[in-house]
């Protein structure tokens, strides 16, 4: 299963000595009150700045961009934001890095992290580098001297928490929306290095160091896009998978009640809901033990201290292989846990209070979200029973029959084919890559994992008088992390130019105007995108029609019918989020009842 690769608290030192740690220098009031809330070391204040847009002083270092006169972006890559986390650094909160005068030439992306593949056959080891806590900027030349700063877009890349990188190419997506904002992509420690927890690492290090990475990315952004022409009050955070349930994690941070502001809009493509347990639970406590184990450190006298010097390949492949060894398919052992500090409180509980961070929202799921993750061979229903106690351990059996029954599919034809959501049979009883107890489990995954929590997350943000929006893309064959191309790029064969020109426009609407709504162009007539409202739940589905039909083979082992060009027009609609397939809402109901036994 190739396609996994491509994508796919807090518990804190001391503040005492993390200041002590801290470099000298000032910083701004919402850095200061962000450090005393996570116990984060402030970045010091930068230092007057020369008269080359392309030399920006960072108060730690200096960075020399790249000017790319077809795109009209200066462009600094490989940007250190915080202390590479080897040695005496696993495990512990990110740090400004160590200052250094010398001019780094930023035309390079820097070292990805180690990477952690999720439990599926034929994954292999792929090593990574520990110093990869980097962030890369694309900015207008003209936006340092401008009289106002732009908007600013933060993506957070995907990968199961495991995988991924931040080395995307942010040009076309700022080009296509007429170089109105300044990107940014980040990077966050990966597997066991981000997400090892237990009691012996609350005490003696912190849990979600991965999230305090991206908090700390944030902060950076706070202190320092300005010097880009970025405006730090401006700033939108997006992300897909994993990068879709960091944005939801910051939503949810501190409780919804985050004392500073690092952002003002979201944009969570397929959030991914993991089973969240407490730092200290059994089940992040077993893999902290099978994590030392597959190091050498299992019977070491101070086990922590042993990971803490261990060699770094040791590691990796320790954390790879642990992951590898889950029982579930496609699954990951290391992921975010509830801290008490920053992740307070399991997902569906605090959505459904609505405690958020950030004024608005924009949320979207796939049509075939859960293919990538799903096995084949499901035919029966006593198969079908089995992957459910698999994949969802929590459950008590009345619970998995309750799955079953509410999933019930009735579709007896043999033709597979892409619903429309409206009309059945629904997403629930075929697909192109199955129908049956086979779609059943596609489709289960699916809401449970990634579109439910879609559907929460737009909700928390109605329920608080904040806007909300929402949308399906659905162009064939929408599997879990296709759409990336579109808004990203580079685009696939089925995405046409029009769609991609309208999807970055989507996103670009919310990182300029708070709005995904598409404004009138030569390129393409106005979209108006409608928001959620306590009685109003508007789902805008994202496709095309017309051109050349085309047979693709497929990961799954079977093809899938696609379209691409000549010939390929947009295709916007407006459906009823709550009637949606068959009644998705009440089935995401339903997993909100089960959500406190997986948990969620």
């Amino acid at each position: 299963m190739p396609g996994i690769l491509s994508t796919l608290a807090v518990a804190l030192t001391s503040l005492a000595s993390l200041t002590a740690a801290a470099p000298q220098g000032s910083s701004s009031s919402s850095s200061s009150s962000l450090s005393t809330f996570l116990g984060l070391a402030p970045f010091p204040a930068p230092p007057a700045q020369g008269s080359d847009p392309l030399t920006v002083k960072l108060g730690y270092g200096t960075y020399q961009g790249v000017h790319n006169d077809t795109s009209g972006l200066n462009v600094w890559l490989g940007i250190g934001f915080a202390q590479p986390p080897i040695g005496n650094l696993r495990w512990q909160p990110p740090r400004v890095p160590t200052t250094n005068s010398t001019v780094k030439v930023a035309s390079a992306y820097g070292p990805t992290c180690p990477v952690s593949p999720p439990a599926v056959p034929g994954e292999v080891f792929t090593p990574g580098d520990e110093d990869c806590l980097y962030l890369n900027v694309w900015a207008p030349a003209s936006a340092a001297s401008a009289k106002k700063k732009l908007p600013v877009f933060v993506y957070i890349h995907g990968g199961g928490y495991g995988m991924g990188d931040g080395r995307y190419d942010l040009t076309d997506l700022v080009n296509e929306n007429n170089n109105e904002f300044v990107a940014v992509t980040i990077q966050y420690r990966l597997g066991a290095f981000g997400w090892l927890s237990s009691a012996d690492v609350y005490k003696k290090g912190v849990v979600n160091a991965g999230l305090l990475d991206q908090v700390y990315a944030l902060e950076w952004v706070q202190n320092y896009i300005g010097l880009f022409g970025g405006d730090p009050t401006e700033v939108t955070i997006a992300g897909e998978s994993s990068g879709g349930g960091s944005v939801m994690y910051h939503a949810l941070g501190a409780g919804g009640k985050m004392p500073v502001t690092l952002f003002r809009n979201g944009i969570a493509a397929s959030p991914y809901l993991v089973p969240q347990y407490n730092y200290d639970a059994t089940v992040p406590t077993q893999r902290y033990q099978a994590f030392a184990t597959a190091a050498g450190c299992g019977s070491a006298k101070n086990v922590f201290s042993c990971l803490v010097a261990a060699d770094t390949l040791t590691l990796q492949y320790a954390s790879s292989n642990v992951s590898l060894d889950q029982t579930a398919f496609a699954t990951w052992a290391f992921v975010p846990v509830t801290d008490g500090r920053y992740v307070c409180e399991r997902p569906s509980v605090q959505l459904a209070a609505g405690q958020v961070n950030g004024n608005n929202i924009l949320v979207g799921n796939n049509a075939d979200e859960g293919v990538l993750f799903t096995p084949g061979g499901i035919s029966t229903e006593a198969a079908l029973v089995s992957w459910i106690e698999s994949s969802f351990p929590g459950l008590s059996a009345t619970n998995v029959s309750a799955v079953v029954a509410t999933y019930a599919a009735n579709y007896t034809g043999t033709a597979l084919f892409e619903t429309n959501g409206i009309h059945p049979p629904n997403a629930n009883q075929v697909s192109q890559a199955g129908s049956g107890y086979q779609q059943q489990a596609y489709n289960i995954y699916a809401e449970s994992t990634f579109v439910c929590p879609a559907y929460w997350l737009t909700g928390a943000f109605t329920q608080k008088s904040k806007t909300a929006y929402q949308y399906q893309y659905s162009v064939p064959f929408a599997y879990h992390e296709s759409d990336v191309a579109a808004y990203l790029g580079p685009p696939t064969a089925n995405q046409g130019p029009k769609f991609v020109t309208a999807f970055r426009q989507i996103f670009g609407g919310m990182v300029v105007r708070n709005n995904p709504s598409i404004l009138a162009s030569v390129a393409l007539p106005a979209f108006t995108f409608p928001s959620w409202s306590s009685s109003s739940h508007p789902l805008v589905v994202l496709n095309q029609t017309g051109g050349v039909p085309v047979t693709v083979p497929e990961f799954w082992g079977g093809t899938s019918l696609q379209y691409n060009d000549p010939g390929l027009e947009n295709d916007f609609s407006v459906a009823n989020a709550v009637t949606w397939e068959g009644g998705r809402a009440a089935r995401c109901d339903f997993w909100k009842s089960v959500a406190a036994y997986l948990p969620q």
